[in-house]
């Protein structure tokens, strides 16, 4: 892995699991509870000049990132509950890049996007708990990626939490 790279991945690329076992699936879903008090753990003590400052060059401020992650993951939960309730449906992709140029995520306050966050975790840890195992074989149609899985997704969006959190480590280490 480049510089470049490990600046851009630094929890490494996405690399999903084709099977889950049921332990496994139930230490993701406790991850993703869990990922908001992390979050809030390690951003809560940055200054205003370390949220406002990229974790690379070209890249997202802290601030962008923390207020890009609940953007994301209601989207993530959307797909989950999208895929529940009907027969392989397609999802509408967003605009990720100019989600985060609009001035709240610029400038707005943490907190909120924080507090969005963990609703948001908490209602769908309990969502995810419900499910079956072969619930998780379930899948929704992406513009882009074709057929992809809740397990996959799954894995995706804890990876995504993991992945951000690493980005806000680099600022916050300096």
């Amino acid at each position: 892995m480049t510089d470049v790279d490990a600046l851009r991945y630094p929890t490494g690329p996405f690399d999903p699991n084709p099977s889950l076992t049921s332990q496994e699936r139930a230490d993701l879903i406790e991850e993703l509870a869990h990922f908001p008090a992390d979050l809030r753990f390690l951003v809560m003590s940055l200054p205003d000049e370390q949220l406002d400052t990229p974790y690379r060059e070209g890249g997202w401020t802290v601030r962008q990132v923390v207020h890009h992650l609940p953007d994301s993951h209601l989207q993530g939960y959307v797909r989950f509950k999208l895929a529940m309730t009907e027969e392989s449906p397609t999802i509408k992709t967003y605009g990720q890049a100019e989600w985060g140029e609009t001035a709240d995520t610029r400038t707005g306050p943490v907190e909120m996007s924080l507090d969005l966050l963990e609703a948001l975790h908490e209602r769908w840890a309990l969502f995810l708990k419900s499910l079956t195992e072969e619930d998780f074989s379930r899948e929704y149609v992406h513009p882009e990626m074709g057929a992809v899985s809740l397990e996959k997704t799954l894995q995706l969006y804890v990876w995504h939490g993991k992945h951000h959190l690493g980005h806000i480590k680099l600022v916050a280490e300096g």
